[in-house]
């Protein structure tokens, strides 16, 4: 049985917070956009889509330093709002920011992929029952690409837990404030005689994302069935 220290419970804690938050903040915008992207056509689409999926080709310190320049402190957003106490520069709302620019788009190209699977014709048929086009998007779209939405929430949730780049750029090392499991992996290489604190928490990672993705398989696999697909 492994057992953690107070501290390493302490930066578990802490990367299940952030990920946690980050997911509440960006399911939401990451289905209006996907539900944009799969169903609408409109001039400058292919710029949209370019933006919303750069974070995923940027090496992660470009992002980390262009929301350091944006939320920073001085930056040019962060100054107006750090007095109105939303500091996000050295500190974990600053970590949950670095993690939804990061995980985001993994959570739009789910949420988009399973929505565009969904056949239009049951959306036209909840329109002429009386259904608005909200209502259908409630009550047809959104079942019928739960499975989708499922799995791109796992990977925004295993994406944030595993940011590293934009959120050591960003907000820092701070133990107790901004230390994720990978960020305390990095401090305990930088330590000598601490090689079974990093196995600990690697062992602790990789059960966490293996088991997040298996459910997000599971449940996949479960949903198709249940329709009448072969998994």
């Amino acid at each position: 049985m492994m057992i953690l220290s107070p501290e390493e419970i302490e930066v578990l804690k802490l990367s299940c917070k952030v990920a946690a938050v980050c997911l509440v903040f960006s399911l939401i915008p990451a289905t209006l956009v996907a539900w944009v992207l799969a169903r609408k056509e409109f001039w400058g689409k292919s710029l949209f889509e370019t933006l919303v999926f750069l974070p995923l080709v940027l090496p992660p310190v470009v992002p980390g330093y262009l929301l350091l320049q944006l939320f920073g402190n001085r930056g040019l957003f962060g100054q107006y709002l750090a007095p109105l106490g939303l500091e996000f520069a050295f500190n974990w709302k600053g970590a949950v920011l670095a993690s939804a620019v990061m995980g985001f788009p993994l959570l739009v190209q789910s949420i988009r992929l399973a929505i565009e699977l969904v056949d239009q014709r049951l959306e036209l048929a909840a329109k002429t029952l009386g259904a608005s086009s909200f209502g259908a998007f409630m009550q047809v779209t959104l079942p019928l690409a739960s499975s989708g939405i499922l799995v791109g929430a796992i990977l925004c949730f295993c994406r944030s837990l595993g940011e590293f780049g934009a959120t050591i750029t960003f907000v820092g090392n701070i133990a107790g404030e901004t230390r994720t499991l990978p960020l305390a992996m990095y401090s305990l290489m930088q330590q000598p005689d601490t090689e079974a604190a990093v196995w600990r928490l690697i062992i602790l990672s990789l059960s966490v994302a293996f088991f997040a993705l298996w459910f997000a398989q599971w449940f996949n696999r479960y949903q198709k069935n249940k329709r009448g697909y072969s998994a």
